[in-house]
């Protein structure tokens, strides 16, 4: 398989082929992670339908207002794999963002995709000034190891924190942080 192209998610105007094509091809994408298995917000059943409102009406007016960014991976024409960081925060804590949902399609993993977008969604954060990223992801998953394998330190885990998308077990959550090198630091 070919290596996949990263780019920043620029969405077309309303109602547009590409905004369409693109919504469907995300919808499909967080609807693969959830059916297997992944915790990420959601619980099956996951309808496409579900996944193409979680992305118009959650994700994309942030997209637009740049109070979200997203990175896309694709192959060819088709997106596998995608992550956010979330920009809107308190006017005391605009040193930071949050990174949300890093996804890859079952069918897209183990081609160093997830590795990619990090560095790519890293990177926006840092054009954006940022010097402070959180997240959190299901302890003692993938990416986990992949979060710590990039400096990401654990603060620690909330016991019973969110469901999984298969059974109605709760899951504990690792809470992680980064320091980004500030812009003065940067070469």
């Amino acid at each position: 398989m070919a290596m996949a192209l990263i780019e920043e998610w620029q969405p077309d105007g309303d109602g547009s082929a590409a905004l369409d094509s693109d919504v469907d091809m995300l919808a499909e994408v967080l609807r693969a992670v959830v059916y297997d298995g992944a915790g990420v917000s959601f619980v099956v059943p996951f309808s496409l339908d579900d996944g193409r409102a979680f992305w118009i009406d959650s994700v994309l007016p942030g997209v637009r207002a740049r109070t979200r960014r997203v990175a896309l991976a694709r192959w060819g024409t088709r997106i596998v794999g995608t992550v956010q960081i979330d920009l809107a925060v308190p006017p005391n804590q605009r040193h930071r963002a949050e990174v949300l949902k890093l996804l890859v399609h079952p069918d897209a993993r183990r081609h160093g995709i997830a590795r990619a977008l990090m560095v790519a969604i890293e990177a926006i954060a840092q054009a954006e000034g940022k010097t402070l990223l959180t997240l959190d992801t299901w302890t003692g998953s993938h990416a986990e190891s992949l979060y710590r394998s990039f400096g990401y330190v654990t603060v620690g885990v909330i016991p019973r924190y969110a469901r999984g998308s298969l059974t109605p077990e709760l899951e504990p959550a690792t809470i992680m942080y980064k320091e980004l090198a500030p812009p003065e630091q940067r070469s």
